[in-house]
């Protein structure tokens, strides 16, 4: 009785160092199913769902935005039914499989996806109608590592991660590229693995910033970078600089109105979080880790109830 009781104790405290103030719900998918969980651990709100999640959106009406099986993209409301989907296929002609690893709801209503494989972003109105078209240029096609993160930024361009090329790319919508960054090793070299043990250049995230700046994820970079126009490092945070933290894929990227970023650590292990919120100097002042509800492999996290570019 001891034994558990002590166990049950050292499982609070845990937790609590990791649900310390600030906290938020999360919304994350991992382990068969897309959840929100609130600050206490408690899952509010689950869907299973067999397909790999690296996006997902909650969207102003409650309602879920995240993919399905079949390079689907769905939103699925509270009560677990899918009210709207758009499944993409194969261009005429194509013979490459399609996936889907980005996507967002814009403003204007429309849902923009990023198709790997086909190698464009598409805009798709309610009906499921097509009605933008952007073409990307991708040195190194895969249908797995053609995109990850895609975000349309406030001026209508599209700010596009190329795991496979390892470079961040600006798009006008005519499909023009006027701004890119390349990924560089760091000076490590690259090594394999997709825990803390691997270093390469297969970005995962990309944020604009207020300033002009571009914040990013590396992915199996192991680092967070921002880079001014130019494409110089302004500011960053390597694999091991933080106690008690080692970066392993970096992906989630939150800017919140105080200027403190939560910054997503996927496959680096249990003894690592999954999320953390940092200042800008570099102080952590929350951790999400909870390998109950998700596991390693944590690839796309939101916090939710705040204002945030992400």
């Amino acid at each position: 009785m001891k034994f558990k009781l002590a166990i049950l104790g050292l499982f609070a405290s845990s937790f609590m160092a990791f649900a310390a103030d600030p906290a938020y719900r999360v919304l994350a998918g991992d382990k068969g199913k897309v959840a929100i969980v609130d600050a206490t651990g408690k899952v509010q709100w689950e869907y299973a769902n067999k397909a790999e999640t690296h996006d997902l959106q909650l969207l102003p009406n409650g309602n879920v935005l995240l993919p399905l099986p079949k390079s689907t993209v769905g939103e699925v409301d509270k009560d677990g039914k899918i009210v709207w989907q758009f499944e993409c296929k194969p261009k005429e002609g194509s013979k490459d499989r399609v996936e889907i690893h980005a996507f967002q709801r814009l403003e204007d209503g429309l849902t923009m996806i990023a198709e790997s494989g086909n190698r464009r972003i598409i805009e798709v109105d309610k009906d499921g109608k097509i009605v933008r078209e952007v073409p990307l240029t991708v040195e190194k096609p895969s249908s797995h590592r053609d995109t990850r993160m895609v975000r349309k930024l406030a001026n209508g361009n599209y700010l596009v991660c190329h795991e496979g090329d390892g470079k961040i790319r600006e798009y006008e919508p005519s499909g023009k590229v006027v701004w890119t960054y390349v990924m560089e090793l760091g000076g490590r070299p690259r090594s394999p693995g997709h825990g803390v043990e691997g270093h390469g250049n297969e970005v995962f995230g990309a944020v604009r910033l207020p300033n002009g700046n571009t914040l990013i994820a590396g992915g199996n970079n192991n680092r967070v970078l921002e880079v001014n126009p130019k494409g110089e490092i302004v500011w960053k945070i390597d694999q091991s600089e933080l106690p008690g933290i080692k970066l392993a894929w970096v992906t989630t990227l939150h800017v919140l109105p105080n200027g403190n970023i939560i910054v997503g650590n996927c496959h680096a292990g249990p003894e690592n979080p999954q999320l953390f919120e940092i200042t800008r100097d570099k102080k952590v002042v929350w951790t999400f880790k909870d390998f109950k509800t998700f596991g390693n492999s944590m690839a796309s996290a939101h916090v939710l109830d705040i204002k945030a570019i992400r």
